[in-house]
């Protein structure tokens, strides 16, 4: 057991008692005698001297001084020290087995005496204690002491000696090391286990030493203990617990093991609260010293650690926590399962969490002493207790990842505004302080050390409880992040784990969704990239980024708050690698500004502050570029190429950036972000209204007009809070920012909304307006007053980014020039004042640029300057000088401009002060276009573009020339086929493929619109439009054919059909001309939406939406769009159906029932449809258009006034054709039968609704008589058969609903109306043979057997489309699910188009983007579209015998401005062109009527 030492030992230095404090020089000499003493073979010379003390082989004590005394007479310290020194020096000089041990066995005894052991001098205790170690060595094996003698012994090294070891200022310490290392090198500390009842003494031992060494650290560096005093006691420890003869007492072990939570956090790491990280320079940041100490134990001894740490966790966490974890509860009476279920305590539990991080460290620092005890953790993964379970999940997570009690490093920041963005490869952010104790390690691969307990971990992704599924997938957040502590994970695995995190962010509870977006948090950007990219980017369903843009559309905003702003600033980090193509970069996150900004079209109030937060702050933040350091100016501008960053630097960083994020959007994205910016002119309007209303208000001390400056003010805040989640809460924000009455923050306010500030000023207004803000009472209104300056400032596009912007419209440089012209195209329409700046630049740009006869300008984005400028002169027409240089350059690019509709563009411009000067100008222009006026003279596009465009601004100019004109354009142009149709030719061609015979006749039609429209006024104007709509009518229902002697090109009848459509909704937008438009027309001009070709029925509903939503068309232009229920392309579909969603609501919030009254034009629409029959299996297919349109209009409010008007249908007689009257009968049976149905299946109660309804009159006759009447009023007209049929379609439909909801928790936004029902496509069984009309003949003739080309690619030229059912009946298959849940991003509550370019009319509909634009354009009126429909609903209600009191005719007064949507609260008129001055012409009146604002530029 105490082994021999043959080393020579020296003798502990003398030390002076008088002293008590030796020198630093002697201490010294001690410490390096000590170290020199550690050599096997001492030197020669130093071995004869210390041999000199004893004679022969086995020498003999020479001391032989009195240490004991009688009671009575003590002997004096300082006598007794010397002796005592003196008998040390000798003692130690001796070697083990070379003296005789009987000459030392008297000293022995009176070391051993009490007066000794127990004296009062601490110099005394020193070399009493050298002694005795030394008599201990020489004794070797067997000890000359009793077991009482031992024991005192031992209780003076424990308690006195050692603990003195911590102050090295000790004038003793010498000898106090003299005695540690003689007690470890000798082992002879393994006595102490020897001696009966010395288990204190041995716990005393290791806590005073864990105690001593960790004060010790905190002391001074020169009170510091040496390395090597606690590397003897760490040796020391060590032995009593691997050479113990027995088991060491648990309380050891406990204080061995308690160790490791030094290393937790103030608190004992809590991992349920948030570390602070300003207060982590207050934590660790090295291992404890008495933690370095134990983990030397345990790895020293880590086969008995192991048993002993095995028991521990045995009986700490069994019995700590009560539970059995196999079972879950224990087996017994009633009450002993009730207890058990009822779940263990606080003190149970905060137990079992301190159990748990000691695990944690020890694996760690020690994992081979948990051997044992992870079998038992395994087994509380199984548990049925929830807490148990948790508890395990948590630990073994920390265990995979290296986390120990110290808990997680701070998670990585990602800094949307730092410049130079990052590069993925050089990605090594700055080292911060190291922490080791927080830095993730694992020592081994748990996955392979523990493969069936690493399973079994995996298998709680599964785990019934959602806090369980919460804490593992934090805990897969770490274990990826962190690569399993640095050990790493094989390629298997780190897949499976990110596949895993792909399910939770898609579970079905909020906690574990928002989880896992945390879990995405820990991540550094390159691991984001690299790691959870391993399964594809935001584009690839199923992988992580996709699963995360999801969640940006969460219903629960806590979710979709940490989502978007996490995946804002991931693509913002990244979006220097995406400008440079980093591959990886690219294909992870490319798309995610589309699918963020995609959320717009869900139209949740909360969500869109959320958006305009995130895109300000995290996609384009305001700080952007931020540069910071030293260096970081001179890398920045290095990377711009330049000596330094200056402002203008900075503005072209920016504007690169918002390209950017533009050229990464994809269609839909696009539309919505330019609808976001069109807000920005009306909420500046509204926001400076309110800046003038509170200086007027002045904090309540008003000077004049009291009464009107509250109201006003009050009106204002109104307005604003309908754009915001909780008006009232807007309300309130908005009144404690009044009252602070800071003058400074009104001027503030204004900076930030002028069009005319440049960003930098916009940016430092917004930055100290918000600071003085936050100082004041009024703090909370900052949720209010910020996105308000988001959405009304000029931060995105701003004077300052336009030169840039500009600039890359001119050259393709990093692919941004399509959206550069896109953004000055934006411009131009909505916010021209921001060319203000640029006006004279634009100006020597287009003079420049100009084409002549010969020649053609060379740039592309010359179209973009010249309407930007157009843009610019109709707002300020004042500020357009028009010297003869420049007005002969606008009429070049009329006549010889590329592309073609720069002519309309510069005649804007010429035409832009509508004066005699103009007026000049325009008949010159005219002279010369109707010079050479053949089909086959030089620029003849040109000049019919030109022509197209005189026609509509200057009437009077061009009426002595419209016969020639319209001589040319119907005889000529419209009526010739030059180009040969062969079987080869497409059914379609893209804008600008169209060859110049399709561009003339589409320019034909539009100069004829054009002629009708500029003379709409005119006395004869409704005579003259009749063989104008018969034209058009001519296209549409021949598919475009219009000569009668040679067959045109399937793709230009395509366009000519759409260019038709087009014109006629255009036309119909004056309302004299829609007067003259009959239901027969109407209802051929419904077909377009069922077209054979894509493109046309998409361009034909994009510019249908766009005039309904600008409440330009009646109401009953929405029933066309019902015609969609059976549109083959799901995308246009869903399109459809949400907007027409969102156009019930708007009707909803305003009280009025214009889609409810539109069952009323539904029935007649389908009753004349070239697809009706009474065939059962026909009315099956027709039942879906009322499916269609009860998914969308229909809740429980207004369900039975929809059945009061299916029912009204059988009241009267078809007023189109009295013969199809049975067809009325049959689809009012029908829709009543449905909407009953639908009614059931909604669980909707159902009451008859109590007012009359009239229908309209033109398409509805009264009945001859009260019999008739009766008659078909009893009558039944749908076969009984027909019932099992609809329960199946109807039973269809609420199957896929309940697929649905599996995923609608997870993946709609906000909340869900009771309108919001999926139509279903029920699948027909089979093919099916019936006949059908040829188009254009209103005689019947037996149908064609359509249902049997069901299979065909596409349907034969001369037929019509019919429903959708002559397509591929594939196409028909059930919606899935993914549509489904993408339904409710796809549209906005009201869609506002604004005043876009009208130019899908243009060039036979021209691109598709100015069809479906969310303009918000300040300028339109709030009301003019309900006020529009109301008019309209009033004047074609036919009331007869029962009136309808609910009709919108008593909505005279202004309606609710519905949210989304709106104008600046002040009453403006709309801003009209001054009228022309016109002349008489036959049979017109020459007045100009402003009708489609986009076509007056």
């Amino acid at each position: 057991m105490v082994r021999q030492s043959t080393r020579k030992r020296s003798a502990p230095a003398p030390v002076e008692e008088k002293s008590h404090a030796p020198e630093e020089l002697q201490e010294a000499n001690s410490d390096a005698a000590e170290v020199e003493s550690e050599p096997e073979h001492e030197p020669e010379a130093e071995s004869q001297e210390a041999e000199g003390g004893y004679e022969g082989e086995h020498g003999s004590l020479r001391f032989n001084e009195e240490l004991s005394w009688r009671p009575a007479k003590p002997i004096p310290s300082g006598t007794l020290l010397t002796r005592l020194e003196k008998l040390s020096k000798e003692l130690a000089e001796f070697e083990q087995g070379e003296v005789d041990l009987s000459s030392l066995r008297d000293v022995a005894a009176q070391l051993a005496h009490r007066n000794l052991l127990q004296h009062k001098d601490r110099g005394v205790k020193a070399y009493t204690a050298c002694c005795l170690v030394d008599i201990l060595r020489l004794f070797v094996p067997d000890a000359p002491f009793t077991d009482d003698q031992l024991k005192m012994m031992y209780g003076l090294f424990i308690k006195d000696i050692l603990p003195s070891l911590q102050d090295p200022t000790n004038p003793y310490n010498s000898q106090h090391k003299y005695v540690l290392m003689s007690l470890t090198d000798v082992k002879s500390i393994l006595l102490l286990s020897e001696i009966h009842g010395a288990d204190d003494l041995l716990l005393r031992l290791f806590n005073s030493t864990f105690d001593g060494v960790s004060a010790n650290a905190k002391a001074p560096a020169e009170e510091q203990v040496a390395k090597d005093v606690e590397i003897h006691l760490t040796e020391m420890l060590i032995q009593l617990i691997d050479e113990s003869p027995g088991s060491v007492p648990a309380s050891v072990i406990d204080a061995i093991i308690s160790q490791f939570l030094r290393a937790a956090p103030p608190g004992g790491g809590n991992r349920s609260k948030e570390q602070n990280g300003k207060q982590s320079t207050l934590l660790l940041k090295t291992e404890p010293a008495a933690y370095v100490m134990a983990k030397a134990i345990c790895n020293g001894c880590a086969d008995k650690m192991a048993r002993y740490v095995s028991q521990y966790f045995s009986d700490v966490i069994l019995n700590a926590s009560g539970f059995a974890t196999a079972g879950g509860a224990r087996h017994g009476d009633d009450s002993d399962e009730e207890d058990a279920h009822a779940g263990p305590s606080e003190a149970d539990l905060k137990s079992l969490r301190q159990a748990h991080l000691l695990i944690r460290e020890l694996w760690r620092a020690a994992p081979a002493v948990l051997q044992n005890v992870i079998p038992q953790l395994d087994a509380e993964l199984s548990a049925d207790n929830v807490h148990l379970r948790l508890i395990a999940t948590e630990t073994f997570g920390d265990m995979i990842s290296g986390i120990g009690a110290a808990g997680p490093p701070q998670p990585p920041a990602l800094d949307p505004a730092a410049y130079p963005p990052i590069k993925l490869m050089d990605d090594s952010p700055a080292v911060a302080e190291a922490n080791v104790l927080t830095k993730p390690y694992s020592p081994q691969s748990f996955a392979q050390t523990h493969a069936a307990t690493y399973r079994n971990f995996v298998g709680r992704k599964n785990d019934k409880t959602g806090t369980i599924r919460t804490a593992w997938v934090t805990a897969v957040g770490y274990i990826l992040s962190t690569s399993a502590g640095g050990i790493g994970l094989s390629s298997q695995e780190e897949s499976e784990l990110v596949r895993a995190l792909v399910d939770k962010l898609n579970d079905s509870e909020e906690k574990v969704r928002l989880a896992a977006v945390k879990a995405i948090e820990l991540f550094e950007f390159r691991d984001i990239v690299l790691k959870l990219g391993i399964i594809g980017g935001v584009e690839k369903e199923g992988s992580v980024f996709a699963s995360l843009a999801d969640r940006c559309r969460d219903r629960k905003p806590a979710v979709r708050v940490e989502a978007m702003v996490l995946l804002g600033k991931l693509w913002a980090v990244g979006a220097g690698e995406i400008a440079d193509g980093q591959e990886a970069v690219v294909a992870c996150l490319s798309g995610v500004p589309s699918r963020i900004i995609n959320a717009f079209y869900a139209n949740d109030p909360d969500l869109n502050v959320l958006l305009d937060r995130v895109m300000f702050e995290c996609l384009i933040p305001l700080k952007y570029p931020l540069i910071k350091g030293k260096g970081a100016k001179t890398a920045a501008a290095s990377s711009q190429g330049k000596a330094a960053v200056g402002q203008a630097d900075q503005d072209k960083i920016r504007a690169e950036r918002i390209l950017l994020m533009l050229k990464s959007l994809d269609s839909a994205a696009q539309k919505a972000f330019f609808a976001m910016q069109a807000r920005q002119p009306q909420f500046a309007k509204g926001v400076e209204i309110f800046i003038q209303q509170c200086e007027a208000y002045n904090g309540g001390v008003i000077e004049a007009n009291e009464e009107k400056v509250k109201a006003g003010l009050s009106k204002t805040m109104q307005w604003l809070g309908a754009y915001f989640p909780d008006p009232l809460k807007v309300r309130a924000d908005l009144q404690k920012f009044v009252k602070l009455n800071e003058r400074r923050s009104y001027q503030l306010v204004k900076y930030a909304i002028e069009s005319e500030s440049d960003f930098k000023t916009v940016r430092r207004a917004i930055a100290e307006l918000i600071t003085k803000i936050s100082a004041t009472s009024a703090a909370g209104s900052l949720d209010t007053i910020i996105p308000l300056l988001y959405r009304s400032s000029c931060l995105m596009f701003n004077r300052s980014h336009l030169a840039t912007i500009m600039d890359y419209s001119k050259s393709d440089k990093n692919g941004f020039a399509t959206v550069a012209h896109q953004v000055l195209n934006d411009i131009s329409q909505r916010n021209p004042d921001i060319f203000k700046a640029h006006a004279e630049e634009l100006r020597k740009e287009l003079i420049l640029k100009a084409p002549t006869e010969t020649s053609k300008s060379q740039d592309a984005a010359i179209g973009d300057i010249l309407k930007a400028y157009s843009s610019y002169a109709k707002r300020y027409p004042g500020d357009i000088t028009f010297d003869k240089s420049f007005t002969q350059t606008l009429m070049n690019y009329a006549l010889y401009g590329v592309p073609i509709k720069t002519s309309k563009y510069a005649i804007n411009v010429l035409l832009a002060k509508n004066d005699d000067k103009s007026k000049v100008t325009a008949t010159t222009l005219l002279r010369k276009a109707m010079a050479n006026w053949k089909y086959e003279a030089p620029h003849f596009l040109n000049k019919l573009a030109t022509i197209s465009q005189l026609e509509r601004l200057a009437p009077t100019v061009t009426m002595d020339s419209d016969q020639a004109i319209n001589d040319m354009t119907i005889k000529k142009i419209l009526r010739e086929v030059r180009t040969e149709a062969t079987p080869k030719d497409p059914s379609w061609v893209d804008d600008a493929d169209m060859d110049e015979e399709l561009h003339a006749k589409c320019l034909s039609l539009r100069i004829l619109v054009n002629q009708a429209l500029a003379t709409s006024t005119d006395a004869d104007a409704e005579e003259r439009i009749k063989p104008i709509f018969k034209l058009l009518k001519t296209f549409v229902v021949a598919e475009g054919e219009f000569s009668k002697v040679k067959d045109t090109p399937k793709h230009h009848k395509k366009r000519l059909r759409l260019m038709a459509g087009l014109m006629i909704l255009k036309l119909c937008t004056v309302k004299k001309y829609d007067d003259q438009f009959d239901p027969a027309s109407f209802n051929k001009l419904a077909e377009l939406v069922q077209d054979t070709e894509l493109q046309v029925r998409r361009r034909f509903m994009d510019k249908l939406q766009n005039y309904l939503t600008r409440g330009k068309l009646r109401a009953r232009f929405l029933t066309i769009l019902f015609l969609t229920a059976f549109e083959p392309f799901l995308d246009l579909k869903n399109r459809v159906e949400t907007w027409l969603r969102s156009r019930s609501r708007y009707y909803a919030d305003n009280n009025q029932q214009i889609m409810e009254a539109l069952m009323g034009r539904l029935i007649p629409l389908l009753a004349h449809h070239p697809d009706y029959s009474p065939d059962p299996a026909d009315l099956v297919d027709f039942a879906n258009y009322f499916l269609f349109y009860l998914g969308a209009v229909a809740t429980e409010q207004n369900i039975s006034l929809i059945y009061k008007y299916a029912e009204r249908v059988k009241q009267t007689r078809d007023g189109v054709d009295p013969e199809k009257s049975e067809n009325l009968y049959v689809l009012s049976d029908l829709a009543q039968t449905l909407v009953r149905r639908f009614q059931e299946r909604k669980n909707w109660s159902f009451q008859a609704w109590p007012g009359k309804v009239g229908l309209p009159t033109g398409l509805y006759t009264a009945l001859p008589s009260s019999e008739v009447a009766q008659h078909i009023a009893k009558k039944q007209y749908i076969p009984d058969e027909l019932d099992e049929k609809l329960d199946d379609l109807i039973r269809a439909m609420d199957r896929k609903k309940k697929r649905k909801s599996i995923h609608e928790a997870v993946d709609h936004p906000a909340k869900r109306s009771k309108t919001q029902l999926k139509t279903v496509i029920r699948e027909k069984p089979g093919p099916k043979t019936k006949t059908a009309k040829a188009p254009g003949k209103k005689s019947a003739r037996p149908k064609a057997a359509i249902k049997a080309k069901k299979a065909a690619p596409s349907v034969p030229e001369g037929e019509r489309r019919r429903s959708g059912r002559s397509h591929a009946i594939s196409t028909y298959a059930e919606r899935g699910d993914e549509e489904d849940e993408e339904e409710m991003l796809e549209g906005v509550a009201e869609w506002d188009y604004g005043n876009d370019d009208d130019e899908d009319d243009e060039d036979a509909s021209e691109q598709e983007e100015s069809g479906n634009e969310d303009d918000n354009d300040g300028s339109e009126s709030e009301n003019a579209e309900p006020q529009a429909e109301a008019e309209e609903a009033a004047e074609e209600e036919d009331e007869e015998s029962e009136p309808e009191p609910e009709q919108p005719r008593s909505n005279g007064k202004k309606p609710v401005a519905p949210r989304g949507k709106g104008k600046s609260p002040a009453v403006k008129a709309k801003a009209k062109r001054a009228t022309r001055p016109t002349r008489g012409r036959p049979p017109k009146e020459t007045s100009d009527m402003d009708v489609d604002d986009d076509d007056d530029e």
